[in-house]
């Protein structure tokens, strides 16, 4: 089974994300921010990771550079998720190595397409 880790300081935000994901088939992992997204990468190795940006402790851009980094996680692809629709953002993102963005709220369509882009890869 797919294992996405989903990473958002919304609750209302994991709560949706992780009924859409598991109604398609998906396992779900949750983190509320990016240093447990960053543990949580290396801990449980997901097929693919869901970050969201604007976030307490370690945003989503700090946290995509560290798992993107790291040899252990690097292969993980990371799919920014976030309210932040500016083109400075979209290119800081993949300067921080994610390899697609969605601005919020995605379409259920758009989600899975580009989860299913990346997993078959």
């Amino acid at each position: 089974m797919t294992r996405i880790l989903i990473v958002d300081d919304s609750p209302t935000q994991l709560n949706g994300l992780s009924k859409i994901l598991t109604k398609h088939g998906f396992e779900t992992i949750e983190a509320e921010d990016g240093a447990l997204a960053v543990a949580k990468a290396s801990s449980e190795k997901p097929d693919i990771i869901l970050m969201d940006v604007v976030m307490p402790n370690l945003n989503g851009f700090q946290a995509t550079r560290q798992i993107t980094k790291n040899p252990d996680t690097s292969h993980i692809p990371v799919i920014m998720l976030t309210s932040k629709d500016q083109e400075t953002d979209r290119v800081w993102a993949t300067r921080q190595g994610a390899s697609d963005y969605l601005t919020k709220p995605p379409s259920e369509n758009d989600l899975l397409s580009k989860i299913k882009t990346l997993l078959d890869k």
